[in-house]
This record gives C-alpha cells, structure tokens and sequence, in this order.
C-alpha cells in the first residue's frame, strides 16, 4: 500500500504508512521504577536486568535519571541540557555508571537530564526499557512532578516501597497520583530478606489500599535473593524473591496490553489511509467503467469537495476552541497550584507559632516537602486530566467526519525534566550554652543590683546586701525570659519568611513547567486536527481531479488503467481487512 500511496504521490499517507510500520518493528514499552528514598529501586533494577547499571550503597543513591535499555554492545552517555539547541551526548565510561551525579565532572557544569545505559539483555531485548528514578519526597527533593511526568508516557509502573513498615501517607497519596496517570502500575514491596514480618506489613498494606479504594497489584520480592538465586542457578530462591510473579504480571499487563494498543494504534493508520486511497482510486475506476455516469460522480465529488474544504474552513472554529481552552487552562492550572500552595503555607505558619521552629525545624521541614510533592502531584494530576478533556473538547469539531480520534500525546519527554528547586533554608536551633545563659541574666541583673543597692545605702546598708541580689536575681530571670521570647520571635519570623521563599520557588518553577507542557500539548492538538483536516481535503481533491480526467481517457488506454486500479484497490481492500483483524472492535464501531 506503500508503493500505491507513493504512485499517487501521496507523502502524507506514505509517512503514516512509515510510522506505523516502525511502531511494529520497535514496540518499545517504558517501564518506570519510582519511590522514596532508600527503598531499593537501583537495587531492584540491577537484579532484575542481572546488571550492575544503578548505584546502590547506603550513602549512594540515584540521583540522575537513568534509561537502561537493549544493545548489542554495553555503552553509557550522560545526556546534558545545551540551551538553545538539541542536547548534548558525552560517552560514559562503563565503570563510572554507579557514580554519576549532577555534579559529575562530564557534565563540565551543564544540567544533567538523564543517564542513558545501553546494556544487551535478553530481557530488554523483547522492547522493555527501564527507568531507574530519583527518590521522590525527601530532604532536596521536595516534590515529585519530574517523575510525575515521566509516568504519562509510561506502559508501565512500579512503585517501590520497603518492608521494613506499613505505607505512609505521601506514598499513599504518590500511588493514588501515578494509577491515574498511567493505568498499569504495581506496587513492589522490596526487602522481604531483611524483615521476617514482612507479610504483616504487606497485609496491613493492602487494607490502606482498600480503604483508600486504589485498586493496585501487590508484589512482595527481594533484590537479594533473586542476585543469588542468578548466582547460583537456584529456581527455588528464584521463587522465594518473588520474581516469577513479577514476570507474569510484565508478561500479561504490560506487554499484552502494550501489544493491543500497537495493534490499535496500527489498525486505525491502515484504516484511515486505505479510505484515503479509495477514494481517489474508486472515483477513478467508477469514471473509467461507465464514462456516462461520470458526470455524476463528479457533481458527487464536487458535493463531498465543498464538505471538506467547509471542514477546513471550520478550522478556525476548532483552532478557537484549542486556543481558548489552552488559556483557560493555564490560568486554571496556574490558580489550582497557587491555592495548594497558600494552603500549604497558611498550615506551616500556624505550626511555627504554635512552637519554636528551632528545636522542630528539620521534622517542620520533613512535612513541608511532603506536603508540597502532594500539592504540586495533585496539581500536576489534574493539569493532565484537564489537558485531555481540552483534546476531546477540540476533537468534537471532527466528529461529522468520522476523525475524531485523539492523537497519540507524548509529552513528557526525559529531556524536559524539572531542575531540583533549592531546599528549605537552614534555621537558628535557638540553644544557648551555659555561659550565654549566664551573660544574659547577669546584663538584667547588673541594674537591679546597683539601683537597689544604692537606694538601701540610704537605709545604712551596703551597695551589695539580700535586698539588691534578690532585685539583681528577680530581674536577672525577666531579662532571660524576655531574651528567650524574643528569640523565638525572631525565629518564628525567620521561618515564615524561609517557608514563604521556599514555596515561591516551587511555584515558580512547577508554573514554568506547566506552562511548557500546555504549549506541548496545544501543538501537538494543533499539529494533529491540521493534518487531518488537510488530509481529507487533498483526498476528495485528487479523487474529484482523477474522476475528471478519467473522463477524457483514449479508449486504448481505459482497458489498461481499469486493470491497474482494480489491482490497486485489491491490495486496499487487503489491507483494510487486516486492519479489521488487527482490531476487531474499530470495524464494529464503523458499522
């Protein structure tokens, strides 16, 4: 169909053609591994490629982005942001992977996007490819919308949480965050090896996730005992790390499903481009059979012409509607993040004046990102829900023409990845040692001392006697307790005022990166409705020109041609049927 669609010097339906065949021959389906800090992802990731690729220690872990997926032969390229143009690709050495970081001497200062590793692995060769994440939540990491957008374009998700205790909120409210963004995700329980209680935990886990109502699959495994089991060829330690079940779940929810949505995605561009050159070719054909009633099936085509380039002409109709929702949303999305974000801080400031900030700070700071990377998850969250309710919205225009299908988004490339927002400025602890003490009730006590000393002079008493320490002790004590308030006043301040600097960076740094993807997701809608519009119209335009012309045709020529586009539209309808058996329900819903 390739060759017919290029004879007819149709470019357009040839690219589609090209794509598709490409998206069958390269089924590449992303999983991404996500979690907290100290978890085992890196370590999950290198049993389960058996591969050293991910660092993995108890003062090491990921704090690069890492993309693991098939080759022939091992290499490494750390992927560097170069502004203004494509990024730059610096080769790694092999035994430097498990010590790269942001601040790695190959990056020569440039932001680090990613670590790209190419390994062979027969596991990777069915078109798996890995993403081995930064830890979400924690101190320098105060939220997790980098790795939010990684799992739009995910087949797959993993979320990884140990055993050592039961789901904590943030985890809860990050798996809630990920099942809706992508619809494949299960929950690795990591570590089994080290907690013989671990099946209390995942018990009490799974109650969390039925009252919460999130309905995700469960996966207890150890990293550990599948490192030994590869060692040591042992099935039965294979099956005590849990991996098995981990197989099946890849086998029949991630590539059986990735597998239909190819098949789909497929079906429809065969689909589409078959009715594309049936028209031309059919309008052709009827003329050159019965040359009497071409006139007629050009005054048809002339009717379908006006229809299609009507449709075109809507386009500034649905063009409106992409635009003005695009603004909308972005004045929405932009609001949304600003109220989470006032909420957060209102709650912050109300915890800093019911305590001292000093002595709480660091646990005060520990709930701040955790509130944070909730806020700013549910923002992002919502954004993308918004953000197809808008392409749906725009592909209504399409509807009358049967193309109202949605394009395919990918939108949350490695490339865009948000830059780590500066973490919560350090504060006064507020201790004083005993000699501060000491300083400070002597400097109250000093005017005591001497002014009521001096008053009991005239008494006959000396400067220094009972009455004036006593006054000297008893404002001694009201001086270091107004000292001591004082102090604390200025660090309720001086944390409201870091609370406050802190959630402006974030907003401003999650608004930039909303307002990126919004303009990715308003051209790649633009691009697409274009094209289908453009598409349509050039069809009916060569099939009304190839009516006329066959009209015209020498007699001697008109056996020849009719053999040809029969031949052609053989090979079309072919096409169109296996199309139909690729996807079953596509040919139910065109009927």
């Amino acid at each position: 169909m390739r060759d017919i669609a290029a004879e007819a010097d149709r470019r357009d339906l040839v690219d589609r053609l090209t794509n598709a065949r490409e998206r069958v021959l390269d089924p590449r389906m992303r999983i991404v591994v996500v979690g907290p800090l100290k978890q085992g992802k890196s370590q999950f990731v290198n049993s389960l490629l058996n591969l050293e690729v991910c660092s993995v220690g108890d003062d090491e872990t990921t704090a690069v982005p890492t993309v693991v997926q098939n080759a022939d032969e091992a290499s490494a390229e750390l992927v560097l942001a170069e502004p203004g143009s494509e990024p730059v690709r610096v080769p790694v050495p092999l035994d430097q992977l498990t010590s790269i970081t942001p601040a790695s001497p190959l990056a020569q200062g440039r932001e680090v996007l990613r670590l790209d590793v190419h390994v062979p692995s027969p596991l990777l060769a069915d078109g798996l490819v890995v993403v081995d994440t930064p830890g979400v939540g924690g101190h320098g990491n105060p939220h997790a919308a980098s790795t939010l957008g990684l799992i739009t374009s995910a087949d797959a998700v993993f979320v990884v949480s140990d055993s050592s205790q039961e789901f904590t909120e943030p985890e809860v409210a990050f798996l809630r965050q990920a099942m809706t963004l992508c619809p494949t995700v299960a929950v690795l329980i990591t570590k089994i090896d080290l907690y013989p209680h671990w099946r209390a935990i995942v018990e009490a886990d799974r109650e969390h996730l039925r009252r919460e109502n999130i309905d995700a699959v469960m996966l207890p495994i150890s990293s550990m005992l599948r490192s030994h089991a590869l060692r040591l060829n042992d099935d039965s330690l294979n099956t005590e790390a849990g991996f098995p079940q981990l197989y099946q779940f890849l086998r029949e929810q991630v590539v059986a499903r990735a597998t239909v949505t190819t098949r789909k995605a497929v079906a429809l561009d065969i689909r589409s481009v078959s009715e594309h050159l049936a028209l031309a070719l059919g309008s052709e054909l009827a003329a050159l059979r019965d040359p009497d009633t071409a006139a007629a099936a050009v005054s048809g085509l002339q009717t379908a012409k006006a229809s299609a380039e009507a449709m075109q002409q809507r386009s500034a109709l649905w063009q409106q509607t992409l635009g003005d929702g695009i603004t909308d949303l972005a004045a929405d999305i932009d609001h949304d993040l600003r109220d989470r974000l006032r909420q957060v801080t209102r709650e912050a400031e109300q915890a800093v004046d019911d305590g001292d900030p000093g002595k709480d700070w660091a646990v005060l700071g520990e709930w701040l990102e955790e509130q944070i990377a909730t806020a700013v998850g549910d923002n992002f969250v919502w954004a993308h829900e918004r953000s197809m309710w808008l392409a749906e919205r725009v592909a209504e225009h399409f509807a009358d023409a049967a193309q109202a299908h949605l394009p395919d988004f990918d939108i949350a490339g490695m490339d865009g990845i948000m830059d780590p927002v500066t973490s919560l400025a350090d504060l006064e602890s507020g201790r004083m040692g005993i000699a501060s003490k000491v300083l400070v009730g002597m400097r109250g006590s000093y005017g005591g001392v001497l002014m009521f000393g001096l008053i009991t002079t005239f008494v006959g008493l000396a400067l220094i006697n009972p009455i004036s320490i006593g006054a000297g002790v008893l404002l001694g004590s009201k001086a270091y307790k107004d000292d001591k308030e004082q102090r604390v006043l200025k660090r309720r301040a001086d944390a409201k005022v870091a609370i406050r600097k802190f959630t402006d960076d974030v907003s401003f740094q999650v608004g930039k990166e909303s307002k990126d993807r919004l303009r990715l997701v308003q051209r790649a809608l633009r691009d697409h409705f274009a094209q289908m519009a453009d598409q349509t119209v050039r069809s009916i335009n060569d099939s009304l020109r190839a009516a006329q012309e066959a009209a015209s045709i020498a007699n001697s020529e008109r056996a020849a041609r009719t053999a040809q586009l029969e031949k052609e539209l053989q090979a079309v309808a072919t096409m169109r049927s296996i199309a139909s058996q690729l996807d079953p329900e596509q040919l139910e819903t065109a009927k």
